[in-house]
């Protein structure tokens, strides 16, 4: 079965592809379509934008389809992240290093570095009835970068979930899989398809 990944970010892509590699399907990604543009997100939560994208992505190509909406809150600055990370700060535009830098500078005179991650997955099957799976997971965040991370994926190298000695990049696939917000939400995913196949 081949599963379209609704998303241009690298690093997404790479994560969910991940949690799902010992399923018998083919994973791709838009550009394999070569389907180019990407819908507005105009939703007022992960769920709501994680559905339109899935719709979208599912229309252009009539394939069983899974699109991602994630972000995270940070206590200190609530209000100013959740639906709106990646647009936040420097802006959609910026790159992974404009970004990162932008947020770190912005957390320094901040004591309080709690911080929430949320992912939703929606999925399309080839019927088009669609179901939606949600992951969280809460942390710290630390004073600067403590390790590489995947494109498109930059606070992951700055964000300690609790229980954890280093931040999300650097877990092995397996940690990242059982902690992260994506790692949980692509699980509950992952025990929807098995049911299928």
């Amino acid at each position: 079965m081949q599963l379209l990944i609704g998303t241009n970010n690298r690093g997404k892509f790479i994560e969910i592809s991940d949690a799902l590699r010992d399923l018998p399907l083919t994973t791709i990604a838009p550009k394999d379509l070569s389907i180019k543009e990407d819908p507005d997100e105009t939703g007022s939560t992960f769920e709501e934008n994680a559905t339109l994208k899935s719709r979208f992505f599912h229309e252009r190509s009539k394939l069983p389809t899974v699109a991602d909406d994630s972000g995270i809150t940070v206590d200190a600055i609530a209000d100013e992240l959740g639906i709106h990370t990646r647009r936040w700060g420097a802006g959609p535009a910026a790159s992974d290093e404009e970004w990162i830098d932008h947020f770190l500078k912005r957390m320094e005179k901040e004591s309080n570095k709690r911080a929430h991650f949320v992912c939703c997955l929606a999925y399309t099957d080839a019927k088009g009835t669609m179901q939606t799976f949600e992951g969280r997971c809460s942390g710290m965040i630390t004073d600067a970068l403590e390790a590489d991370y995947l494109p498109g994926l930059p606070i992951s190298a700055c964000f300690r979930p609790d229980g954890c000695d280093c931040v999300f990049s650097a877990l092995s696939t397996e940690q990242k899989n059982c902690t992260s917000h994506r790692g949980k939400a692509s699980q509950l995913l992952r025990s929807h398809i098995q049911k299928f196949i």
